[in-house]
């Protein structure tokens, strides 16, 4: 588990070529940016990974790292999260704009002023970002998925600390299964 601060800019999914060349999963807004913000650290907060981007493989920074020089080295990198300190990042120029580490840990509201629970997380499964929210009094078990939409969210304050959601009555419905339904 990162350090308290640190927001996840990427991670290393492979090595390109034989001169220690790595591939990395960027989430940062422009791929290339990943080593624009200075040396990232690993989720320990205790190695420093220097980075310079020299290409782009089917969509994906190609990056040295100080110190890796051969394939090997590179491979044995797959999988190291690489995060940089909250601080290091410029403000956002928007207020409707925010990083999403910004929102982990506020507190939850619905819309007339009650308590829903804490963002834990969030999530890109391809089809837009997804809130995973921590109902109020109960475990991580009983996290819920909230799509991420003006519709769903309609109010983030992050400097206030609190999200607004507004779930439909049968948000918490579980659907009928047709086939069974069908029976008689």
């Amino acid at each position: 588990m990162p350090e308290v601060g640190m927001l996840l800019m990427g991670v290393i999914v492979g090595a390109k070529g034989i001169k220690g060349e790595v591939k990395i999963k960027s989430f940062t807004e422009n791929p290339e940016d990943v080593a624009a913000y200075g040396p990232l650290m690993d989720a320990s907060g205790k190695t420093a990974f220097t980075l310079k981007v020299v290409g782009l493989s089917k969509g994906l920074p190609v990056a040295r790292i100080k110190g890796i020089s051969d394939r090997n080295a590179a491979e044995a990198l797959k999988g190291t999260e690489l995060y940089v300190s909250r601080d290091r990042l410029p403000e956002t120029e928007e207020a409707e704009e925010y990083y999403h580490a910004d929102l982990i840990g506020l507190p939850v509201f619905f819309q007339d002023g009650t308590k829903f629970g804490t963002i834990l997380r969030l999530h890109d499964f391809g089809a837009g970002d997804m809130l995973e929210i921590v109902p109020e009094g109960k475990g991580e078990k009983a996290a819920v998925l909230v799509p991420f939409t003006v519709e769903m969210v309609p109010e983030v304050d992050v400097s206030g600390g609190r999200v607004v959601v507004e779930l439909g009555e049968d948000f918490f419905e579980v659907p009928e299964n047709p086939e069974s339904a069908a029976k008689p």
